[in-house]
């Protein structure tokens, strides 16, 4: 198995980040340690621009845990299926490889964040052996998305890949005249523009019985996407190691500059619960096919 299918391998574990956009953007930069120098970047009629901010790479703790104010609540909002103290544990699975990486998803909680009220979201993940052997990965990735919207605030990467740590504070913004502090990159962004973790929790929150499909901007930490999510089916069986489900199936494109990518195809799967759970991630590549799995979900009673 040749090392370019070995690091697409290690990066499936995080579709659940984002569905599409992310896994693209790691596949095409697993093979170099991440810049933090944010490139300018500029979609049809100018509509992002990226502007640059040292990064923080020191051992203090993470922005978010330095600037953000405490909870305001701890409960499901009545129209949400979003609830803080969740968690959600996945292994990546591919062709006939099993485990090879796992991932853990988090709410943390509901809090005020630049006067805001956001879901403060978290993702880490993990490969494991014998993958693990070469394609070292532990990631941590932050997420600041507003309650309502899940349009991001602020995304940050925390990345350990073979052994090269780096760390990216994204502070978002639609006008530019809000400056980041000088840890920070601000980004200028579109309005609605949703971070991978705010856009795979955007997408617990359609209605897709009455909503079919979707479009949203996807920033992910180095370029704007644009994420189609078009509804499959309401009702198709899902058997995964947490169990058997009734979930609703989710068809996830990408475009780069109006273009589709046709590299993936990309399958979520939403439990037909309260919570609508994603259950299960599966994609399609020219070199394999991957099941993100779930594996164990808690929630904070």
């Amino acid at each position: 198995m040749g090392l370019r299918v070995l690091k697409v391998i290690a990066v499936l574990t995080l579709l659940a980040c984002v569905g599409a956009a992310y896994f693209w953007f790691r596949v095409s930069h697993a093979s170099s340690r991440p810049n933090l120098a944010m490139q300018p970047y500029a979609p049809p009629n100018s509509i992002a621009r990226t502007s640059s901010g040292p990064g923080a790479s020191d051992d203090r703790p993470p922005l978010s845990s330095r600037t953000a104010a405490p909870p305001i609540d701890n409960h499901r909002g009545p129209d949400s299926p979003l609830v803080s103290g969740e968690v959600l544990e996945y292994s990546a699975n591919v062709s006939k490889l099993n485990n090879v990486a796992n991932l853990r998803l988090q709410i943390n909680d509901r809090r005020d964040f630049l006067g805001r009220s956001v879901w403060q979201l978290q993702a880490f993940a993990h490969t494991e052996n014998p993958l693990r052997m070469v394609f070292q990965l532990d990631d941590q990735f932050d997420s600041y998305s507003d309650a309502s919207s899940m349009a991001s605030l602020q995304f940050e990467m925390h990345l350990n890949e073979r052994g090269q740590k780096a760390d990216a504070v994204e502070r978002f913004t639609t006008t530019g005249r809000e400056p980041a502090p000088p840890d920070v990159t601000e980004t200028r962004v579109l309005p609605g523009t949703r971070d991978p973790l705010g856009m795979l929790a955007y997408l617990r929150t359609v209605d897709w019985s009455k909503i079919p499909e979707i479009r949203s901007p996807v920033y992910d930490g180095h370029k704007l996407h644009d994420v189609h999510a078009r509804l499959d089916s309401l009702a198709v069986s899902v058997s995964v190691p947490a169990g058997d489900y009734r979930a609703t199936k989710i068809d996830i494109k990408v475009f780069d500059d109006g273009v589709e990518l046709k590299d993936a195809q990309f399958s979520l799967y939403l439990a037909n619960n309260a919570a609508r759970t994603p259950v299960l991630i599966e994609a399609v590549i020219p070199v394999a096919t991957a099941r993100v799995e779930l594996v164990k979900s808690e929630s904070a009673r």
